[in-house]
């Protein structure tokens, strides 16, 4: 897969194609198939119960990547993707360097 971006997966979610942003998701946070999945299915269920509020939070993350801590990164992870334990942290030290 060429170079993805959040766009990429936002673009997905919007189609409703929960398998096509996890697939984006796998090298953007550095998770393999079945956790990236999971975690674009957990952003869809969410993004479509709170709408436009939860997009304005998941937005953050590229604030939170540039100038946050580490414990604010994980938050927004938490929240918007339901990430916890060694996935949390997989994609935390993947989206690190991006900043």
């Amino acid at each position: 897969m060429a170079d993805v971006t959040f766009r990429d997966f936002a673009a997905a979610i919007m189609k409703g194609d929960v398998d096509g942003a996890g697939a984006v998701l796998q090298p953007l946070l550095g998770l393999p198939p079945d956790d990236a999945r999971s975690a674009a299915q957990h952003f869809h269920q969410q993004s479509t119960a709170a709408g436009p509020a939860f997009m304005g939070k998941a937005m953050g993350l590229r604030t939170a990547i540039a100038s946050g801590s580490d414990a604010e990164i994980s938050s927004l992870l938490v929240d918007c993707f339901g990430l916890a334990g060694a996935p949390l942290a997989t994609a935390l030290a993947t989206l690190k360097p991006r900043a």
